[in-house]
């Protein structure tokens, strides 16, 4: 048996190449990197917990990575998109008498963005290819989001063939009702009425509705005497991801307390908890906000975002629209064509009650 010395260059480009992507093109700490090796981490060790699918990638990753940008909290916001999209489901179970959220396999699938423009979704097990490349051409990959441009006359009957499933597009986004902020809010009131006490929270973080809504990492801060009303809030526990809930403040100390998710048993807790945040801060007059402005290429827009949005948003902007890595003082961005545009503000205004910024061509 021979062992051969590898520079930390080598070892990441063959790293990138194992995840079925060009290391001439995209480096091991890039976004599309990231997504890939928590897919296939996923596929060895789901179901787990998703502290322990970030550790394992971070284990493997850091160690490589020449510019230093892979932290935990960049791998969990990246596993949480994975999660909304559909690619990796997070379900809640009783472990030994305790409640964890486990993440498990997306089944292979796939969604008709338009006639030959498939977005692929899902992990199979131990490594093995989504497709084939026998097959089929190599897909494209930008940011975490997997897509195939197949011929459109041929394309669904392909993909069947190969064992994934058509999701419908209207099922995916999988949007709530439309209701206005005010009831959203008076709901979550009425559960937090009849909810149990809260008591001594241990690391209980919540979002202040005082601070600016375009920061989002910055609003979250430990409760202090003064504190009163409802808030959302989030805990740690010792394993799995972060406890969402809202919690009534009293001068400070909680005393009430429910857990999402409530409304739907399968999104993810954090959801429906920002989307009540978004609500709470439309009622107080400082809604969020994102902008759109001109994008260099022709018939299409750039919307910039400064707060995470729930799983239906997230999934409707993946449908319509690219995401752009590393957009200037925004948390995320999009390219979307701008005939999807207005369908895409709606959404925005009415389920999010977001306020848009419009920028118009110089």
């Amino acid at each position: 048996m021979t062992v051969t010395t590898m520079t930390s260059a080598e070892a990441s480009s063959l790293s990138v190449k194992t995840l079925g992507l060009d290391p001439e093109s995209v480096a091991l700490d890039s976004t599309e990197a990231l997504a890939a090796s928590l897919l296939r981490a996923a596929s060895f060790l789901c179901p787990t917990s998703p502290v322990a699918l970030v550790n394992a990638v971070l284990a493997v990753v850091r160690p490589l990575s020449l510019a230093e940008e892979v932290d935990r909290n960049r791998l969990a916001d990246l596993l949480d998109m994975l999660i909304s999209s559909g690619d990796l489901l997070e379900l809640r179970q009783e472990l030994e008498g305790r409640s964890a959220r486990l993440i498990y396999l997306g089944p292979p699938a796939f969604i008709e963005r338009a006639p030959g423009d498939y977005r692929l979704l899902g992990v199979r097990p131990y490594g093995a290819k989504l497709l084939e490349n026998g097959r089929f051409q190599q897909f494209d990959v930008e940011g975490h989001v997997r897509s195939i441009q197949l011929d459109p006359h041929a394309g669904v009957k392909a993909l069947r063939a190969a064992g994934l499933r058509q999701i419908d597009r209207q099922r995916w986004v999988a949007s709530p009702s439309a209701e206005s902020s005010a009831e959203l809010i008076r709901r979550t009131g009425q559960r937090l009425d009849s909810a149990g006490g809260g008591g001594e929270i241990e690391g209980l973080q919540i979002l202040d509705h005082a601070k600016p809504v375009h920061y989002y990492r910055g609003r979250w801060r430990e409760p202090v005497p003064g504190d009163n009303g409802d808030f959302i809030g989030r805990r740690p526990q010792a394993y799995g991801a972060d406890l969402w809930s809202a919690v009534r403040l009293q001068d400070g100390a909680a005393t009430r307390i429910f857990q999402f998710p409530v409304d739907n048993p399968v999104v993810p807790a954090r959801d429906e908890a920002w989307r009540v945040q978004f609500a709470i801060d439309a009622e107080h007059g400082e809604p969020q906000r994102f902008i759109g402005e001109p994008s260099p290429r022709s018939a299409s827009t750039v919307f910039k975002f400064f707060s995470p949005v729930p799983g239906f948003a997230e999934r409707y902007l993946q449908l319509v629209g690219t995401p752009l890595p590393g957009s200037s003082g925004a948390l995320f961005a999009f390219r979307v064509p701008d005939a999807a545009t207005p369908d895409l503000i709606q959404l925005l205004t009415d389920l999010l009650w977001m306020e848009p910024i419009l920028k118009k061509a110089k």
